[in-house]
């Protein structure tokens, strides 16, 4: 198949796009492109591996409605954790999943979007890379 996306970028809903900007700005997104408007109508945000773009609501999100879950790696959740509460962000305690042994924490953005962050360093990559590699070659879904 030679056909195919090439980016994946999930489009978020908020109510004030200039406080979710600045809630992801936190995790280490940085804005890369608005519609200029005042207040923002859309507006785009990159992080090494990542993108959001959030579009002004017309009302009040209901996240439980959107079924939207954001899960996001960080190379130190210590590091970040302690940064964010710094920033007043409600950051809760760090929890220890079976399947996310080295660690996690589970966020609320302006809008109440969930955002968990795991802790995933260099060696962590290089062995789900390996992994990977030594599993047998995945086939292309029937047309």
């Amino acid at each position: 198949m030679n056909a195919k996306t090439t980016y994946s970028t999930p489009m978020l809903h908020a109510m004030d796009i200039d406080r979710s900007l600045a809630f992801y700005e936190l995790l280490g997104f940085v804005t890369v492109d608005t519609d200029g408007g005042k207040p923002l109508g859309w507006a785009r945000a990159h992080c090494e591996g990542g993108a959001l773009m959030f579009l002004r609501a017309a009302h009040p999100v209901d996240p439980a409605v959107q079924g939207v879950m954001l899960y996001m790696y960080s190379p130190d959740l210590l590091a970040l954790h302690a940064e964010l509460q710094r920033s007043g962000v409600a950051a809760p305690p760090i929890s220890y999943p079976g399947y996310m042994p080295s660690g996690e924490m589970q966020l609320r953005d302006p809008d109440g979007y969930s955002v968990i962050v795991a802790h995933w360093e260099p060696n962590e990559q290089e062995a789900w890379e390996q992994r990977i590699k030594a599993q047998p070659q995945r086939r292309e879904t029937a047309k």
